[in-house]
């Protein structure tokens, strides 16, 4: 028996930016000399990236500045920035779960496990609470939130709903990611925090898991895999302060991921007889655009193998655990190909979590 990938939906943030924008904004924002100001021109510039969402329009001059400079400056507490993570997020959340009702052949009543997923906020009752009340989903639907793992988060997501569905024929499971990042921007020169602004965005996904017969081209699962690298504890990481999250992202990531790769990925391939030249398609996260470079040349992958991450990247940016839910949608919708799909994620640890799923077409 094999669980489906049945429907992948996304929804983002009214406030779009285009990277130049917030380039030149950035530059004005960000106190230091002029070093860092071509330092900032340099990442946004180089970024790969062309627009991105967000829940505030307080990174605009003339905007209602509900939280950024609204007397607080650039630097808001973490209490401030967590109402907004309450306020906005539990709209996104209940967004993405009722687009999966009424754009899937699921209903409501249909749903019996619900899985959320974020590492940008908390608060309790939480936006399962809130899917379950909004959607009018019965009482007794079994929630999970799966908070505060990073990036790779809507991978394990996948896992669980895939296990609960290998125990449950019946069961039809929810998956809902959404991530504010934008919340937790540092007006700081130092590196962690100029990348981290580069690239972070916010969105939202989701997903519904069935062993239901397939009506319409879905995703096979077929395995998972986990690593934790041997480097890289301190260079991805994730904390509460005083002033919102901090983010610790080295400039090295790219190269550390390079060097992990490969021998993440043996024992997957080896697991079910595969080369590389196996994998029809690739879902990979699109952490940031030397990630993605370094990927394409470690594993010698064509020049399109990863443009539906690269696509990804450059509409919307990095919404951490919610993106590759948006490179698998792309895949699913708009690429013609189908058979064995890889998709990896990697977040804090340095941690790679990757499933490997088979693309087929609907009946």
């Amino acid at each position: 028996m094999s669980a489906f990938v049945h429907t992948i939906l996304t929804a983002v943030p009214k406030y779009s930016y285009h990277q130049e924008e917030l380039r030149d904004r950035m530059k004005e924002i960000v106190p230091g000399s002029e070093r860092d100001k071509r330092i900032i021109h340099h990442i946004y510039s180089r970024s790969g990236i062309n627009t991105r969402y967000s829940v505030v329009d307080d990174f605009r001059k003339t905007a209602n500045h509900q939280l950024f400079f609204n007397g607080q400056g650039a630097t808001p507490g973490t209490a401030s920035r967590n109402d907004t993570y309450i306020r906005e997020g539990r709209k996104l959340f209940v967004e993405v779960a009722q687009k999966l009702i009424n754009q899937s052949r699921f209903s409501s009543e249909d749903i019996t496990h619900l899985i959320t997923v974020s590492c940008t906020g908390f608060y309790t009752p939480g936006p399962d609470y809130d899917i379950i009340k909004s959607l009018g989903m019965s009482p007794k639907t079994e929630r999970y939130h799966l908070g505060f793992m990073g990036c790779y988060a809507a991978i394990p997501a996948l896992k669980m709903a895939n296990q609960i569905c290998l125990a449950n024929p019946k069961a039809n499971v929810m998956i809902v990611s959404v991530e504010l990042c934008t919340l937790h921007f540092q007006a700081n020169p130092k590196m962690d925090d100029l990348l981290s602004a580069s690239v972070f965005a916010d969105g939202g996904a989701g997903a519904i898991v069935s062993n239901r017969k397939l009506e319409t081209s879905a995703f096979q699962i077929d395995a998972f895999a986990s690593a934790i690298t041997d480097k890289g504890k301190d260079d991805m990481a994730w904390s509460i302060g005083d002033t919102g999250f901090n983010m610790v992202l080295s400039n090295y990531i790219p190269e550390l991921l390079e060097e992990g790769l490969e021998p993440f990925l043996s024992p997957v391939l080896d697991q079910y007889q595969l080369e590389l030249s196996d994998i029809n398609l690739w879902g990979v996260h699109p952490g940031g655009r030397a990630i993605l470079d370094n990927v394409e040349k470690t594993l010698l992958l064509t020049k399109d193998a990863l443009s539906a991450s690269r696509q990804v990247l450059s509409d919307y940016g990095n919404m951490s655990s919610a993106t590759v839910l948006f490179v698998l949608k792309k895949l699913l919708e708009e690429n013609n190909t189908n058979g064995r799909t890889l998709t990896m994620a990697f977040g804090p640890g340095l941690t790679l979590e990757s499933a490997l799923l088979t693309k087929i077409p609907g009946s």
